[in-house]
């Protein structure tokens, strides 16, 4: 492991000049991650040929904490080595889905977590964002 910046190649590219994760000592600051696939589409998103869109907070609450543990995994880490989790949700009312899903990754032991709403988020198929920060020694 590096103190280098790390962009998965199988991984969606970020849509700006960020790296999905950064080493600073003994911790890991991961970036903001969605459901975004490598093909730019969106887990627990669909659309209809009339363009009628079907959104699944609990696909992309899975999708999303999946990508953050192949991400951590990439840095010799894994979801437990979280210590803390900020989640970004577009409409409060699918907390109930989010946070049930959240609950089958963690348990009371897990990262000290902060669930805002915001207006939107960088594509309109996007419920759910999360960021976090991994305590993993260098060794």
């Amino acid at each position: 492991m590096n103190d280098k910046a790390t962009v998965l190649t199988d991984k969606a590219k970020p849509r700006g000049k960020y790296p999905h994760v950064k080493r600073a000592g003994d911790f890991l600051f991961v970036s903001g991650i969605s459901s975004r696939k490598p093909d730019g589409t969106f887990a627990g998103a669909k659309a209809d040929e009339m363009g009628n869109t079907e959104l699944d907070i609990r696909v992309q609450t899975r999708a999303v904490i999946e990508n953050i543990k192949d991400i951590l995994r990439s840095q010799g880490a894994d979801l437990a080595d979280l210590v803390d989790v900020t989640v970004f949700l577009v409409n409060i009312n699918d907390f109930k889905g989010y946070n049930e899903t959240y609950g089958e990754y963690f348990d009371y032991d897990g990262p000290a977590r902060t669930t805002v709403a915001v207006d939107q988020l960088p594509h309109p198929h996007l419920l759910i964002e999360i960021k976090g920060t991994a305590y993993k020694p260098l060794r």
